[in-house]
């Protein structure tokens, strides 16, 4: 059986990376230690140390942005637990595949050999073909390890997330950024050719994924330049715009914190100039732009419901225009949100509902107001009783909307302000007409 198996063996990870590699495989690390910048999860007392300490794994999804280490982090648990490690992409795998991928696992397992199954782009998988992983991760044939950059609550079957672990990877902060440029300048046995600015730049540039730093650094290393470059020398050569960081080395996340602390603040004047600080320097506009439309939901909401128009409506305009001319529309927008009334009502409401909604677990809503599209469930009681609200008076009928075992919650409490104020108003009414018509 042991022979048969022998070809089914994925490819082992080489001990050495060939010279010729990318260096961003060169660099890869062969330890769990060696990931830099997720010690949250990958730590002693993060959920994947804690795992690897006990020696068992569980299934898991890895939730994050591009180039943070999911795959990584995957074949480096395979290790750590003495697991076969084998790897398919959704993009590019089917059924057929699958199939064959839990044959082989099941034929292994027989032989005392468990396998990690990792699956990349996991959320590109229909719902299907998701509900085809539940029997065989539920029977131990494989422990699933799927890596997603979508919201696995929006993308993965519940089933699915109900029997694995969601660990959320973070970007790469700056110091993490920083400790990557040091192993490959390492590994080259020089220093990249960038002067200090510049260097900062790049690190900014990445925007959080290790994998564009290291390609981009790769690219350095390969040309013989006769100085360091400086900001401006590197956009040119990389052709890619990068932010410039002046002699006081204010980088490109102190500068998006000036700009949304600004427009938070309400000063217009202070907001469109560090807007102009990251344009000029050379900031993609529709980083800007999404920075932008966070300001609105999270420190305007319902204060200015336009607030998120404009900015909307700004991406499409930079998206027709573009540069230069594309720029103004980002600049309205920054003017509007810094001059519009300002609230986190709705973004404490929406992290108050999330904890709630955590804490009370699967709670059935009310018979009332359940769906009833069948006899069967209309004779159990599914859907009696429910008041249509556009026939009662005011078209509000106050009735109860929780959970039998949960009492009524108050996530959402508008402001005074803009028109919020409207809306804590017509609250209030109907508070008063659900309290008459219950008592």
């Amino acid at each position: 059986m042991a022979d048969l198996l022998a070809g089914l063996e994925p490819d082992p990870l080489p001990a050495t990376p060939p010279e010729n590699a990318p260096l961003a495989d060169r660099l890869r690390p062969r330890v769990l230690d060696e990931v830099v910048g997720q010690d949250h999860i990958t730590g002693a007392e993060g959920p994947i140390g804690r795992m690897v300490a006990a020696g068992r794994l569980s299934s898991i999804i890895l939730w994050g942005p591009p180039g943070t280490g999911k795959t990584t982090i995957a074949r480096l648990l395979a290790d750590a637990v003495d697991l076969r490690f084998v790897a398919i992409s959704a993009v590019f795998s089917g059924v057929t595949d699958l199939k064959k991928a839990f044959t082989e696992a099941r034929e292994h397992a027989r032989i005392g050999k468990r396998t990690l199954l990792f699956v990349d782009e996991i959320h590109r998988f229909n719902r299907a073909q998701q509900d085809g992983f539940l029997p065989y991760v539920e029977d131990g044939t494989v422990t699933l390890v799927g890596a997603t950059t979508e919201n696995p609550s929006f993308e993965l079957n519940a089933a699915l997330l109900s029997r694995a672990q969601v660990l959320i990877l973070e970007r790469l902060g700056r110091a993490a950024l920083e400790q990557l440029l040091d192993r490959a300048e390492a590994e080259m046995g020089r220093p990249i050719p960038l002067d200090p600015a510049a260097r900062d730049a790049l690190i900014a540039s990445a925007d959080g994924d290790g994998r564009f730093l290291l390609n981009q650094a790769e690219t350095l290393f390969s040309v013989d330049l006769k100085e360091p470059l400086d900001s401006a020398g590197l956009s040119g050569f990389l052709q890619r715009r990068v932010a410039v960081y002046d002699k006081d080395r204010e980088g490109h996340y102190n500068l998006i914190s000036a700009l949304h602390k600004s427009i938070r603040g309400s000063d217009p004047d202070a907001a469109l100039y560090y807007l102009a600080r990251m344009l000029t320097a050379g900031e993609e506009p529709l980083y800007l732009l999404r920075r932008l439309t966070r300001a609105a939901v999270e420190d305007i909401g319902l204060a200015d419901p336009q607030a998120l128009v404009q900015c909307i409506a700004a991406k499409d305009t930079y998206d027709f225009l573009g540069s230069p001319e594309g720029e103004l529309a980002i600049a309205q927008a920054c003017l509007y949100l810094a001059t519009a009334p300002k609230s986190n009502a709705a973004y404490t409401a929406q992290k108050s509902a999330w904890r709630a909604a955590k804490e009370t677990g699967s709670l059935m809503p009310p018979a009332h107001i359940r769906n009833a599209p069948t006899k069967l469930m209309r004779d159990i009681g599914y859907g009696k009783g429910y008041a249509y609200d556009h026939d009662a008076e005011e078209g509000f009928s106050g009735a109860n909307y929780w959970p039998d075992e949960m009492t009524a919650q108050t996530f959402y409490t508008p402001t005074a302000r803009g028109f919020e104020a409207r809306l804590a108003e017509r609250l209030s009414h109907w508070a008063s007409l659900r309290q008459e018509r219950r008592s």
